[in-house]
């Protein structure tokens, strides 16, 4: 590939270092690969979806594939543990609960946790408040309790998965927004203020600025992004909301909200899964929405009434796609670059496919193909402008 003077060559650039990003470059790094990362906020920045504190991590999912797909995400976690020296996963068991006539049957996760084996128990409304007295359910309501489910941290393990990265040799800028991607028959070349790059492969993982970058290439993704809301809330008594006596929680419905213990302080954090109103990164305001907050509220006082009152919200950004499955693969016609996208729901799966990322951004005799098929830029639900939107999960 011809270089402007001054170019910088690189086997791999990745572009966005959140969860997914700084994931695959600390994988592609690791395996010995020439790596630029490139950010264009400073690092650790609260302006995406990789920023505060805890994320859930579970096996309980809706579909086998991704059932399966949990399984390499404990084990990925368990690597990071361990190359990084710190501990990321805190295990507090996590109950899914559903109510009569839920938007999201239990069957569909009892099912796909059987087909990959995982053990579970279904309690009932008495056998939750016996064991959680903390916990207020309405009568029908069908709870499903996984013992491995944890909490992970956001923040801390984004900045140690960029610092395992450089340990191996990467490059990573941050205050380096990328203007313009050129697709070659023979290489990549990024352009950014601080200088041209080239690379024989991008990995782009932009979330919700994915587009800015793919549309010149035309090959745009249907997005949404929301403007999520989550908030903490102070118990009177945090003893009763620890992780070693509270689990995380799932509220299986229609609005779906999710919940964690206190967790490196004395509140309990709370959100609604795709409740936010719809934005741009330039439109949203970062403020917090009071409908939303008192829907959140009053929802936490009926089924958690020690939980106590909000002491304060924080925003992040949803970028989903109309069936809210990852994005994973190559762009059809530009197929050095490579898009990961997380959907809402990545960042339990962050160092899992950010090593999938760097297996397709190497040689393809080095991962399997199968396992992407699904999250394909080429598949229906991103190439047919009908295709339904479904966010549940």
């Amino acid at each position: 590939m011809s270089a402007h003077a001054g170019t910088r060559t690189f086997d791999v650039v990745v572009i966005g270092l959140g969860g997914l990003g700084s994931a695959a470059a600390w994988h592609l790094a690791r395996s010995g690969r020439r790596v630029l990362g490139l950010e264009q906020f400073a690092f650790g920045h609260d302006r995406g979806a990789s920023h505060d504190t805890s994320r859930i991590l579970r096996h309980s999912y809706h579909r086998p594939d991704y059932v399966r797909l949990t399984h390499h995400a404990y084990a990925d976690w368990a690597t990071l543990e361990e190359e990084s020296g710190e501990t990321l996963v805190t295990t507090t068991g996590g109950i899914d609960l559903c109510p009569e006539g839920s938007a999201l049957p239990l069957d569909d996760y009892t099912k796909s946790l059987d087909s990959e084996r995982i053990p579970y128990e279904v309690l009932g409304v008495e056998e939750v408040r016996a064991r959680w007295p903390q916990v207020r359910l309405p009568e029908g309501t069908s709870t499903l309790y996984q013992e491995r489910t944890s909490i992970v941290p956001a923040a801390q393990s984004v900045a140690a998965m960029q610092r395992l990265a450089v340990q191996s040799g990467a490059v990573l800028m941050d205050r380096t927004p990328v203007t313009e991607v050129h697709h070659r028959a023979n290489g990549v070349e990024v352009v950014t203020p601080a200088g041209r790059f080239s690379a024989e492969k991008v990995v782009l993982c932009g979330d919700a600025w994915t587009n800015r970058l793919l549309e010149p290439l035309g090959a745009a993704i249907p997005l949404t992004v929301l403007d999520q809301q989550i908030t903490y809330f102070e118990p009177a008594d945090p003893s009763r909301y620890t992780p070693e006596v509270f689990p995380v929680w799932i509220w299986l419905d229609d609005p779906s909200f999710f919940g964690f213990p206190c967790y490196g302080e004395a509140t309990v954090k709370a959100g609604e899964d795709c409740g936010g109103p719809e934005v741009t990164p330039e439109t949203r305001t970062g403020t917090t929405d009071p409908v939303m907050l008192e829907r959140l509220s009053s929802f936490m006082a009926a089924t958690f009434p020690g939980s106590g009152a909000p002491v304060r919200s924080k925003r992040c950004l949803y970028t989903l796609t109309p069936d809210r499955d990852f994005v994973l693969g190559a762009v059809p016609g530009a197929e050095r670059i490579l898009v990961g996208l997380g959907a809402g729901h990545a960042y339990k799966f962050a160092p899992t496919l950010g090593r999938m990322l760097a297996e397709l951004a190497g040689d393809p005799a080095l991962g399997a193909t199968e396992p992407y098929t699904p999250f394909r830029l080429d598949r229906p639900a991103l190439t047919d402008p009908d295709h339904p939107v479904n966010w549940m999960t």
